[in-house]
């Protein structure tokens, strides 16, 4: 198959007061190579976000938007299931994409891959821009690929569960599990290119270092018979040592520590309304 017969694919975004970033993020989308869609689902935003929403929807028949609180799992499946393509791509509100990425995802796809994984640049604050992320390899595949920049073939998807809504971080990192032990081959695309801004505040560092710690709790509870396949070298050889990397891990263990203990019944009571 070639990347031409492939149908068209559906840009699944997660949003939540992204005002100021979403109509970044959505130009460099609707230049995209057709045929596609643009589903963007808000977490009732109390900002301008779904001002700015409905003024694309005015402007592109291809782009619309569902208005539904919920977790950023459940919000991607949510638009997984108004998606009308075979093939979905996920981003997210703060992110801006390359002018050639969803042409580049296809012709991956075209190959035969059930999920392509495409290269994040982070951007911003330097010294958080640096860290990365902790990279971790199930089989050969790189199932910490950030759902940022991951398309998934929608049978695909819709087989194995889609996201897990009980995470606030590490969706799609149990996705990404289930999906290769489903049979799914994960590709690597260093051609498809998302930029995504790193926090810009301690507080916004701090806070997403927490749920990362937490996260990886939650991932070892679901699968406690795949970490025996993670190396050690890989889990703890950081990209990069500074003070910023010391807290982000100190915060990590705080927020891993609160898993274990609490389990997911804080999730319940930090996310009520």
């Amino acid at each position: 198959m070639s990347a031409d017969q492939i149908a068209g694919v559906s840009i699944v975004i997660t949003t939540f007061n992204e005002g100021d970033h979403i109509a970044d993020l959505l130009d460099s989308l609707v230049i995209q190579e057709q045929p596609m869609e643009i589903i963007v689902v808000d977490s009732i935003s109390d900002d301008n976000t779904l001002a700015v929403l409905e003024e694309y929807e005015s402007k592109f028949q291809f782009v619309r938007h569902v208005s539904r609180k919920c977790s950023r799992g459940e919000g991607r499946n949510i638009g997984v299931r108004e998606a009308k393509y075979p093939y979905i791509l996920f981003t997210d509100g703060d992110a801006i994409v390359n002018a050639f990425w969803v042409s580049s995802v296809k012709e991956v796809f075209s190959k035969g891959y059930r999920v392509v994984a495409g290269k994040t640049i982070h951007i911003g604050y330097g010294p958080f821009e640096k860290l990365g992320r902790v990279e971790l390899y199930f089989k050969d595949y790189p199932v910490t690929s950030p759902s940022v920049n991951l398309g998934y073939e929608r049978a695909l998807f819709l087989r194995i569960g889609g996201f897990d809504p009980r995470f606030i971080t590490a969706e799609d990192i149990d996705l990404n599990i289930r999906a290769v032990l489903n049979g799914g081959r994960i590709a690597y695309c260093n051609n498809c290119i998302v930029y995504h801004r790193a926090r810009s505040t301690v507080i916004g560092f701090i806070e997403q270092a927490f749920w990362n710690g937490f996260g990886r709790k939650q991932l070892t509870n679901k699968h406690k018979h795949v970490w025996s396949h993670f190396k050690a070298s890989e889990l703890f050889r950081p990209s990069v040592i500074n003070f910023w990397y010391i807290i982000r891990g100190i915060t990590a263990l705080i927020g891993y520590m609160t898993c274990r203990i609490f389990g997911d019944e804080f999730v319940r009571h930090y996310t009520k309304d």
